[in-house]
């Protein structure tokens, strides 16, 4: 009869943190899984298919010479009106494409070139520009963090990758941490909306779908400038 009494005890003083324990689980569970495009991951973030990432082996793609002509590069990064002493983070960057044509207009400031794949950080240091150009800084990231400084950042790039982030929300809310409180996001993405565009559908993205996945961390779209021939250039602010 005692033990019978203890283990009632015992099991109505752990239930509630055992619920406790369950919904907080599901409080952070932000993703789902099930089958969807042959090219998707099958994993899922507020009902978006999240992609596999591209790895290193593809970087003479995102170095071909016609990328100027089919994506107005030029006309992105003069979208983002660049101050000499701006702090600006490129995530996901790659070979340094963008890197190169940012470092040199914010020669006072930094450029934090962020990456997850050592191989592409290695091409970036490698660049012939690299020398030249002494505010860039390499960056190894991880799935869930950009692995930056507090309150660091003025401004971050994102071209083409987010909708590859395997966890989306944690690596938006570490985003979110280093940047500055009147610092921008310039969250760029084939447009989803748009059939024409030649990109498979699991990298694209509308703009209703990236306003809900921002607004799921605290951000606000200020606006989406629509001057570029595939993309969208959405610009988000942490919501006031």
């Amino acid at each position: 009869m005692r033990l019978y009494l203890k283990i009632v005890l015992l099991t109505l003083l752990i239930s509630p943190l055992s619920r406790c324990a369950v919904k907080e689980h599901k409080k952070q569970d932000h993703y789902t899984y099930k089958k969807g495009d042959p090219n998707g991951t099958g994993k899922w973030y507020l009902g978006r298919e999240i992609a596999y990432v591209m790895g290193f082996q593809g970087i003479e793609w995102l170095e071909r010479p016609e990328r100027e002509k089919e994506e107005n590069t030029s006309k992105l990064i003069s979208n983002m009106s660049i101050n000499s002493t701006d702090v600006i983070a490129d995530i996901g960057a790659g070979s340094g494409y963008h890197v190169y044509k940012i470092a040199p207009l914010a020669k006072e400031g930094k450029v934090y070139a962020v990456d997850i794949q050592k191989e592409m950080l290695a091409a970036i240091i490698t660049h012939p520009s690299f020398e030249v150009n002494n505010n860039i800084e390499t960056v190894l990231g991880s799935e869930k963090s950009i692995n930056l400084p507090n309150n660091s950042v003025d401004k971050v790039l994102m071209v083409d990758v987010y909708h590859e982030f395997g966890f989306p929300y944690e690596m938006m809310l570490s985003i979110k941490k280093s940047l500055r409180k009147n610092g921008k996001i310039y969250l760029i993405e084939y447009r989803g909306e748009d059939k024409t565009v030649p990109i498979k559908k699991v990298h694209k993205m509308t703009e209703a779908q990236a306003i809900k996945e921002m607004k799921a961390v605290g951000f606000e779209l200020d606006e989406n400038i629509s001057n570029l021939p595939w993309q969208h250039c959405m610009v988000f602010v942490k919501r006031k």
